[in-house]
């Protein structure tokens, strides 16, 4: 257990000594991520919610994010890092523009999910977790979305499609990539 101490206090240790500008050479996100610290430094127990709200503003959180966080907030590193690491709902790898989740629960998988997930990595050349070159979509899996009726339903960013064929699923994509930058319209 000794060695776990030294391990996170040096890591700590190399957080402090590099300068804000270095964590995070962009001063605007660096603005706005102090905003949203600063709307929450009265609030005990808000670091899920900096987090989220940091995690809008950068797409993702990389280390340097997470150290900036942490010596802004007088947090250790290590309590950062573990919230981030604990919740699948943190990322600290880029993510595309739009992210295909594919449910996978039964519900979803008994009708043909993994078929929809076999159309998508075919469709665009990547495999579950992983992002295209262009970044635009990343493809991930969930266990339930909660539209079991709609069974097989895949979500791109908040919109829900239901009762999806593998055919769907080329008009689906194209459908995002003709409307980039924008999000298709319902």
């Amino acid at each position: 257990m000794e060695s776990q101490k030294e391990y996170v206090h040096e890591h700590e240790w190399k957080a402090l000594v590099r300068t804000y500008e270095e964590l995070i050479p962009d001063k605007e996100v660096r603005t706005k991520i102090d905003e949203i610290i600063e709307e929450y430094s009265e609030q005990p127990g808000q670091l899920i919610r900096v987090l989220q709200r940091s995690q809008e503003i950068v797409g993702y959180l990389p280390e340097e994010v997470q150290c900036y966080i942490a010596a802004r907030m007088d947090l250790p590193v290590s309590e950062v890092a573990g919230v981030v690491s604990f919740y699948s709902l943190f990322s600290t790898e880029p993510k595309g523009k739009f992210t295909i989740s594919v449910c996978l629960g039964t519900a979803c998988y008994v009708k043909g999910a993994q078929d929809i997930v076999d159309a998508i990595k075919e469709n665009l050349s990547i495999d579950v977790k992983e992002t295209t070159p262009d970044g635009l979509f990343t493809l991930e899996g969930s266990r339930c979305i909660g539209a079991c009726g709609l069974a097989p339903v895949l979500s791109i960013n908040e919109k829900i499609y239901g009762r999806v064929k593998k055919e769907d699923i080329p008009t689906i994509l194209a459908s995002y990539k003709k409307t980039e930058p924008e999000e298709p319209k319902e």
